[in-house]
This record gives C-alpha cells, structure tokens and sequence, in this order.
C-alpha cells in the first residue's frame, strides 16, 4: 500500500514561515509592533463578543501561547462567534466541524481512498488540516472520536496508515463543550482536558449589553465584516515574543507556591509539571498581550483559574443550578489562601 503526499494542504509555506520566524532574533520594535496590532485586534473582538474583556484576552492568551482553547458554557453564549472572531482578526486558516455522536475519527483526520487511475491510494486530509479548528460542541462525540485529537493537539500531527503528516504552523484547537448536565454528551477524560492550555466560560452578558445585542445588528453579520489584522507571520512572530517575556525568580516563587498548594489537598491531584510549564507560558502570554515584557504577581493570578481549574477536576456547572450564583472555584480559594510575597 502506497500514500501518495498531499498536494492540497499548502504546508511548506507554513514551515518555511515558521522555520525562517524560529532562527531570527525579532528585534524590539518589532515585538513593540506587534504588540499594538493585538492591541488593536482586541478592541475589535470586543465589538462583537459584547462584556467579555478579560474573556477576549485570555483566549488571545492562550493563542499566542500556542496552546489549545477550551470554551465550556451553555449553548448560545457566544462561544463559537468569539471562535470565528480570532480566526478572522489572527488571519488563519479555518475550519469548523461539528461534533456529533456517530461521527467516527476519519471524518476529522482523513482517509486514505484507492486511486484508480493512479492505481494507489492517497491520503485525503480532513478538516483537521487548518491553522485554527473549532471543534464544536466536543463532548457530543464518542471517546473514540474525541482521542483522534489528542496526537494533533500534542504532537502537531496526524498519523494514517503509518504514514506520518505534519499540520499547518500554528495549529491550534479552539473546542467548545456544553454542561454535563445535559443530554447526550460524554465528559472529557483527564488527558484530554490536560490538552487545553486555557478553560474559559463566558457566562451572561450584562443587561446593557444585553440590550445592545438586541438593538444592534446580528453577530454574524458583523463577523462578516472583519478584516484580519494579523497573519501567519504575525503570529508566529508574537508567539516568539512571549517566548521572550522575562519571570523573575521572585515571581517563579510565587507560582511554585500557588502550585505547592494544588498538591497539599485530598480533594484533587495537584498540577502536573506540564500544567506548571502551561501556566508559566499563559502568563508570559498575558504580560506580552498586556502590553509588557515582563511577568508580575497579578498576570499569574489572572490567568491561575483558567489553567488550574479543568485540571484539578472543576468541573462546568451553570450559575442557575446552585442558586443563581457561581460558587468559588478550586483555583479562587488557592490564590486567596497563598499571599503574594515580592
């Protein structure tokens, strides 16, 4: 059985980018440049996700970060606007599948298909090849369909037949997930949760934001409008940059403190090294898109919950369950137990 290469996916410029971005030094005003387009790629996510600043810059965050996105709320929240919103401003390639419980692994990745004419087979590449998938709606799909990720979302690649094919640069996975209390959905095991640089939910709008969605024009509509401010380069060249965002050990006490404290409870198993290293890299995310070079006590603190929680086993449960109001999350009652000592 032979694979012939595919000719569709437009893969080597990617990597021609990214390898040229890898073995340059991008100078300061470069970093400072590009720090105003996500300045101002921010402002304009913020005028269609409506009251959801810090949610807007987290999930920047964790783009930049090079991480994966996971976006858990009751339907109709906005999740997959705000999606559609980075890919649109970031320039990427995108692809949108929609989860569903008999869809099967290839329908994802692709499949190999025999070639009459050519009298081989040939790999066909599934939606999984673009630069930003939203995998909507995840947990509807079988366990079996959600691990086919696990190797594209860690390895940036996908395996058919034996034969191994790199994903565009950057990759990232932007899943949406709806409340286990509702019907049909099977929960993410640990070690696809742990795949998720960031969890966010994005909860109600505000009543005068309210009000604006329902005077104003459709979001879809205004995503129609959206002309992208970044590009491949772009953000390859800002994910380098967070790279070069400075912690100082003082501020690496502070989080081996907070981290300290995840692993001193029965409740749940404390951070793994891995969510160590992701919630030092959300930080530095966070500093960069902040506008600085340098992390401080509170870009860690602002990013904590949504690194920590979906790994301490938190999970989603919406606001009118317990009474109308959201209770402390595990990573909450952490950083108010742990003083910020500079």
């Amino acid at each position: 059985m032979t694979h012939a290469p595919n000719d569709r996916a437009p893969l080597p410029t990617y990597q021609k980018i990214a390898k040229t971005l890898s073995q340059s030094d991008p100078s300061g005003t470069d970093l400072q440049r590009n720090q105003q387009k996500i300045a101002q790629l921010m402002a304009q996510l913020n005028q269609i996700v409506l009251d959801k600043p810090q949610a807007v810059k987290l999930a920047l965050s964790g783009i930049l970060a090079g991480g994966h996105l996971l976006l858990q709320d009751l339907p109709g929240m906005g999740k997959t606007t705000l999606a559609q919103g980075l890919a649109q401003l970031l320039g990427l390639s995108f692809s949108r599948v929609q989860f569903t419980n008999d869809m099967l692994p290839a329908d994802i990745l692709g499949m190999s298909i025999y070639d009459q004419s050519k009298l081989r087979f040939e790999f066909r590449p599934g939606p999984i090849f673009t630069q930003l998938l939203l995998a909507d709606e995840i947990n509807r799909s079988s366990p079996k369909t959600q691990s086919a990720l696990l190797e594209a979302m860690e390895e940036r690649q996908v395996t058919q037949d034996g034969q191994t094919y790199p994903l565009p640069q950057p990759f990232f996975v932007i899943a949406t997930q709806n409340p286990l209390q509702q019907a049909g959905v099977y929960p993410l095991p640990e070690s696809q949760l742990d795949r998720f640089l960031l969890c966010l939910s994005l909860g109600y709008p505000s009543e005068m934001a309210e009000r604006e969605l329902l005077k104003g024009q459709d979001r879809r509509e205004l995503l129609k409008d959206l002309d992208a401010v970044l590009d491949t380069e772009a953000v390859l060249l800002a994910q380098q940059g967070v790279k070069q965002v400075y912690v100082a050990d003082v501020v690496l006490d502070y989080l081996q403190r907070l981290v300290a404290k995840t692993r001193a409870s029965q409740e749940y198993h404390g951070l793994s090294p891995r969510g160590v290293l992701s919630l030092q890299r959300a930080a530095q995310a966070y500093a960069y898109v902040s506008g600085h070079m340098e992390v401080t006590p509170e870009d860690i603190q602002a990013v904590f919950a949504a690194v920590a929680d979906h790994r301490l086993g938190q999970r989603f449960t919406p606001a009118q369950v317990v009474g109308g109001q959201a209770p402390q999350t595990i990573a909450q009652r952490i950083l108010a137990d742990v003083p910020v000592i500079v």
